[in-house]
């Protein structure tokens, strides 16, 4: 009897060993759920997938039951530290046993990479968070619950301009003043939750590589530069502020950045930084705009929802340290 419940578990293997077609069925799925559940299109992403499983350069775990593959999840280096990049097992199969066999594995495989110190991982598409005791390595664990907000277009077409105590000027994004952000984005998120969650936000050499991945990288859509507002102090000419958006779809934004000078909170400046965003997003054809935030970061939840924005979907934000 044991051997036969053996024979029916998944085998946990590595990614390099399968090619694209291979995942085909299971990305097929992923793209569906991401459609259904955040309004995202997740083809870019499973199409930069496929380019780097065909050269043999995805690195993380799957789970194969026969010739089937029913989960994987891989991950990126980035120095001493591992960023967890995506996560999904199969509906047919998913129970919190091969969640978390999965999970594991990815885990140790970072564990073992040498100089890794740190590794973080956001899994919205996870289904089985708890219990916490149930996750991989608990003993060096932090976690962090996190919401997916959402607003759509009538909410947003009904929200007011918001008069500030001072003269600011609002500016579409441009390169020219990354630097100066990254500074805001250091500043603004000193001694914050979310430094805990992302160590980039920690120091300005970080911010720079934060803001960069944003520009570049489709992680969290497609950036758009035509909807990211900077606020820019009249008396300094700075940069005081930033609401930075992507296209997650063509019906669909989402807020990848928020964030003002900490002297400057309680004086709207961030209502209307998301105020303008949101409205630019609407012009670019969104119908629904979402964000993710830290569910301990009471004053920016209590902004969101003042604003129309809503809670569905709560998901972990794992980080891993002292191993």
């Amino acid at each position: 009897m044991a051997a036969c419940l053996e024979a029916a578990l998944p085998e946990l293997i590595d990614l390099p060993q399968l090619g694209p077609s291979d995942l085909d069925p299971l990305l097929a799925e992923e793209i569906d759920v991401w459609q259904q559940r955040f309004a995202w299109d997740f083809r870019p992403s499973a199409d930069l997938l496929r380019r780097f499983l065909q050269i043999r350069s995805l690195y993380g775990c799957a789970l194969r039951f026969g010739r089937d593959v029913i989960g994987y999840s891989y991950y990126v280096s980035e120095g001493h530290k591992g960023l967890i990049g995506d996560f999904y097992v199969r509906s047919a199969y998913c129970n919190s046993a091969l969640e978390m066999m999965l999970l594991g594995g990815v885990v140790q495989g970072l564990m073992r990479t040498p100089g890794m110190r740190r590794i973080e991982s956001q899994l919205m598409l996870l289904r089985h968070a708890s219990p916490p005791s149930n996750f991989p390595f608990t003993r060096n664990l932090k976690r962090h619950d996190r919401y997916f907000m959402e607003i759509r277009r009538d909410q947003i077409k009904r929200l007011f301009p918001e008069s500030l105590g001072f003269r600011v000027n609002y500016v579409a994004w441009t390169e020219r003043h990354q630097e100066e952000m990254a500074h805001v984005v250091s500043a603004s998120y000193r001694g914050h939750v979310d430094s805990e969650i992302n160590d980039q936000y920690r120091n300005i050499p970080g911010a720079r590589v934060f803001l960069s991945n944003i520009v570049r990288y489709p992680g969290c859509g497609r950036f758009s530069p035509e909807a990211s507002v900077l606020a820019v102090d009249s008396s300094t000419g700075r940069v005081c502020g930033m609401c930075l958006a992507s296209l997650v779809s063509a019906t669909s934004g989402h807020i990848t950045q928020l964030c003002v000078l900490p002297a400057l909170r309680g004086v709207k400046l961030g209502y209307e930084l998301l105020r303008q965003t949101l409205t630019r997003l609407v012009d670019c054809g969104c119908e629904s705009i979402s964000l993710t935030v830290t569910c301990t970061n009471i004053d920016a939840i209590r902004l969101y929802r003042s604003t129309g924005f809503r809670s569905d979907v709560t998901f972990p934000a794992l980080v891993w340290e002292g191993f």
